[in-house]
């Protein structure tokens, strides 16, 4: 339980916590705790984001600040993941190919672009948000940042392999059954509920938008590549965090 719980801190946070055992036990925990990990990070962030407008900040700028902070907390892992995946599925090469450009340190001008349009994306979505009272606020950003990370409790469901037999993938794939994103649907549901007054609906809706975006972006991965990667399951967080972002902000 520790180890999983410090593997979860470590993957998804920029915690100052030293890794415990690292194997499928251990991740297989951390990947069923990701939403629960991925509602405390939207808590700090709509935190800061209302503490900005009570400052007298703007919802532009409350928006701006929690995005930002959002990619500094997770120490742009993400946001790397998601330009590394466009970059190598962007490219239409072979499998092999397309991995070794994930693998590169350098990143191409169709990674540069679906970073740059989904912060973008998020920060006007979150901008609705900051304009709303603030419990609808609190409600949306913690609606949309841990349908983010259940979208990779989701990605890492039983049946879904590994591109490669090394990294975060091939430790990850595979590693938890239908029960915890179940519960997670449920538990983020009931969240996005008090996220768009007067259209209650529209959360849960949101949601599984955004899942349904996870999905179908993991299912395209393992077509191409063979399975799913560390890169590959960060695509999915910021794919899924975006698209719930915008289906919460049209309400």
């Amino acid at each position: 339980m520790l180890d999983g719980l410090r593997l979860a801190l470590t993957t998804f946070t920029v915690a100052p916590v030293r890794a415990g055992r690292v194997d499928r036990s251990a991740a297989g925990l951390a990947i069923a705790l990701a939403p629960i990990f991925g509602a405390a990070l939207g808590l700090v962030l709509a935190g800061i984001g209302q503490l900005a407008r009570a400052a007298g900040a703007s919802s532009f700028l409350a928006a701006a600040v929690a995005v930002a902070l959002g990619v500094l907390l997770t120490r742009a892992l993400h946001v790397d993941g998601l330009a590394d995946t466009v970059d190598g599925l962007g490219s239409y090469r072979d499998a092999a190919s397309a991995l070794a450009i994930m693998k590169r340190p350098d990143v191409g001008p169709f990674g540069v672009a679906a970073v740059v349009l989904a912060l973008l994306i998020q920060v006007a979505a979150a901008t609705a948000a900051f304009a709303r009272p603030w419990p609808a606020a609190l409600a949306t950003v913690v609606t949309a940042v841990a349908t983010g990370r259940l979208a990779v409790t989701l990605a890492c469901r039983r049946g879904v392999p590994a591109a490669r037999p090394e990294g975060l993938g091939s430790l990850v794939a595979g590693s938890v059954g239908w029960l915890s994103p179940a519960v997670g649907v449920l538990g983020v549901g009931v969240v996005a509920l008090f996220a768009v007054p007067g259209r209650a609906w529209l959360g849960p809706v949101a949601v599984l938008a955004g899942l349904a975006a996870s999905v179908l972006l993991t299912g395209h991965a393992t077509r191409r590549l063979g399975g799913i990667t560390g890169d590959v399951l960060g695509a999915v967080v910021e794919v899924a965090t975006t698209i719930a972002y915008v289906g919460l902000a049209l309400g």
